[in-house]
């Protein structure tokens, strides 16, 4: 156990919210995943607690979006969709006109702004917002089921506080709203792993993206080949995250933890587990900064709630083998495994490997000789790791226990 306070964001107003029935984005899933962290007995209590988020006001909203483009939306989801609505983005296959297309995002938008104030004002360690993760939204067009970005507002209240913040992805779609907002800043270090935009929509966040001016180097992009798997992800992770994590030294981190990247997910093409969710949270954790947890993408419904839950049972440091026996799991696409919360480790063959590794190993390779160098890494920097994952040091002659490269 430990003695953190984490806080779960959660009101039943935004139950009553919906996207459209036949759109792949299920709102539901915080709901659900709350209801699995009751049935479990971790949430309550001083520890473990539960607040009520609050809508975006106007103003903060326009922080980043503009007037022009909320006095739209709005007409919008009133059912006016004009030409101009139609330029911004409203309408298309991925973003639906819904009656409830304003009022979603300014909840998740709230949502993570309370999040921020909780983490600054030191009333709660981790804070898991999984009403929002919507980074795909710019400052003037809608895009990827994402209205209002609730991801770039909530790092811009942390940076506006004098916070030097992480922004972490890991949704299996790039970032390309949220890398928009930081792209020529270096107070939000942006870092996305994501599918190759050769593969997936947004159809961007290549390696060679890594920011202008005062940004330069402080945005980056890790593409991951289709069919990539926990190895895979887990060796870039610790290649490039964790260094620059440690050397950026931020006061906060936020993490996209969307879970489209699992096996089995009808609009991705990679083969991860969640098992990774756990990998991902414990370095996080042992560093001890203020964490805020959002949502994002996850188009399995079942597979994301228990991946989310997994992720919470890590923050509480409970024993992430003991509950839940029976409930499924990713495994060869389906949800028959009865493991409990963590998935059943899935095979890698030598064709997957070989189809992996050359593209994963020549994108590794150009951010350690195009970015590492803004932070005064070396190329050949390298992480002492533990055969449980477990972080101890910088050395940059130390080769990792866990690689595949």
């Amino acid at each position: 156990m430990n003695n953190r306070t984490l806080a779960f964001l959660y009101s039943p107003e935004t139950e009553r919210l919906n996207y459209p029935p036949d759109c792949p984005f299920k709102s539901q899933r915080a709901g659900l995943t709350r209801e699995r962290l009751k049935s479990f007995g971790l949430l309550g209590g001083e520890r473990h607690i539960e607040v009520a988020p609050r809508p975006a006001t106007l103003n903060e909203l326009q922080w980043f979006h503009s007037a022009r483009y909320l006095e739209e939306m709005q007409r919008t989801a009133a059912g006016d969709l004009t030409v101009d609505g139609l330029n911004m983005g409203f309408g298309g296959p991925d973003t639906p006109v819904f009656k409830d297309m304003f009022e979603w995002g300014v909840w998740a938008c709230g949502a993570g702004l309370l999040a921020a104030d909780l983490l600054l004002q030191r009333k709660a360690d981790v804070v898991f917002n999984l009403l929002g993760g919507f980074h795909h939204a710019m400052t003037e067009r809608a895009a990827g089921f994402c209205y209002l970005n609730d991801v770039v507002l909530a790092c811009l209240k942390l940076a506006g506080a004098g916070r030097r913040v992480l922004c972490l992805d890991v949704d299996a779609h790039h970032g390309d709203g949220t890398q928009s907002a930081f792209y020529r800043r270096d107070d939000v270090l942006t870092i996305s792993l994501h599918e190759t935009g050769r593969t997936l929509f947004p159809w961007g966040g290549f390696e060679n993206e890594i920011g202008e001016g005062l940004g330069l180097g402080f945005n980056v992009n890790v593409p991951l080949p289709p069919q990539s798997y926990d190895e895979a992800f887990l060796t870039a992770f610790d290649r490039i995250v964790l260094p620059l994590m440690e050397t950026y030294a931020p006061d906060v981190i936020v993490l996209e933890l969307g879970m489209d990247t699992l096996a089995g997910d009808p609009l991705t093409h990679l083969r991860m587990t969640n098992n990774i969710v756990v990998e991902i949270l414990e370095p996080l954790l042992q560093s001890g900064l203020p964490l805020l947890v959002v949502g994002g993408g996850g188009y399995h419904v079942e597979n994301t709630v228990r991946a989310w839950a997994l992720a919470w049972q890590t923050c509480c440091g409970e024993d992430v083998e003991d509950f839940a026996m029976g409930m499924g799991g990713v495994m060869l696409a389906n949800t028959e495994w009865a493991g409990g919360l963590r998935d059943r480790t899935l095979a890698v063959t030598d064709e997957r490997r070989r189809a992996v590794e050359p593209e994963l190993q020549t994108t590794i390779r150009y951010l350690l000789n195009h970015v590492f160098q803004f932070h005064g890494l070396r190329a050949d920097s390298r992480r002492t790791v533990t055969a449980s994952g477990r972080l101890l040091s910088t050395d940059n002659h130390i080769k990792p226990n866990r690689t595949i490269l």
